[in-house]
């Protein structure tokens, strides 16, 4: 496999890193295969941070117990964390795959941002490739990539999950439903998320009030802040990475502006 650095007059544009995961909403466009991103749902989701009577509060609004699992999910990037303060995540979920999550185009405004899950192989090693400015020839795979593009483990946790679907309006049986996910991390953190599927960008704004309005009857507070887990990870067992991230942040950060929420779930 040969590695050459890209040539060209090319300006490399800058990508803000977002440090920490906030309770703000985002928008996170999934492109199937690699695909565009009009071919895939728009995912909008909110973090916060559960408490004890959560699921009970659950069950009394109507929500039902989608599922309980317990995955491991293994983050890469280069010793310098050349990929998240580029705010791109490379993550390989067990029995799930790889996963690489990526700033989506430029125009969001508001209080969520844009990011594209790519989940072909194919389609990950490319925006790898492009994000670390070098060519690669015959790789198809990510763990061919590994290697040559110096990308190596950073964190690795198990979460334990339970996954919650519930319908506000009970009188329009056509609503699709908001998801919950529940999450405990082996190292002691728990996070919640608010997730609502849209087709389009125009059915974003109608989601975040669905979002809100769930998230005020969970009792959680509108400007609540709750990091990603992978955030925390770091910050715990990795304080030099994590610094590295929150100095980059600062840098790149625009004065008088918070940080941004991460999609890292």
């Amino acid at each position: 496999m040969k590695l050459q650095k890209k040539q060209g007059g090319k300006k490399k544009r800058k990508r803000r890193s977002k440090m920490v995961s906030t309770a703000e909403e985002k928008a996170v466009c999934s492109a199937s295969q690699g695909g565009s991103m009009a071919q895939g749902l728009i995912e909008v989701e909110r973090k916060f941070v559960p408490g004890p009577e959560t699921e009970k509060r659950l069950q009394e609004l109507g929500g039902t117990l989608e599922h309980r699992v317990i995955f491991r999910d293994n983050y890469y990037d280069t010793p310098e964390l050349s990929l998240m303060r580029a705010d791109h995540w490379l993550r390989q979920r067990e029995n799930s795959g790889w996963e690489l999550k990526c700033p989506g185009p430029a125009g969001v405004s508001g209080l969520h941002t844009e990011y594209r899950e790519l989940k072909a192989e194919s389609a990950i090693v490319a925006q790898l490739c492009g994000v670390l400015g070098v060519e690669v020839l015959g790789a198809g795979d990510v763990t061919a990539v590994l290697g040559p593009l110096r990308l190596q483990e950073v964190a690795s946790f198990v979460t334990n999950r339970s996954t919650w679907k519930l319908v506000l309006s009970r009188a329009d049986k056509e609503e699709p439903p908001l998801v919950v996910d529940l999450d405990t991390a082996d190292f002691g953190y728990a996070v919640g998320e608010i997730e609502a599927l849209v087709q389009e960008k125009a059915e974003v704004p109608a989601a975040l009030e669905k979002i809100d309005r769930l998230s005020s009857m969970l009792g959680v507070l509108a400007q609540e802040r709750a990091p990603a887990k992978l955030i925390m990870y770091l910050q715990r067992f990795r304080p030099q990475d994590y610094h590295l991230l929150e100095v980059h942040s600062s840098r790149e950060k625009p004065q008088g502006t918070k940080d941004a929420d991460k999609s890292l779930g």
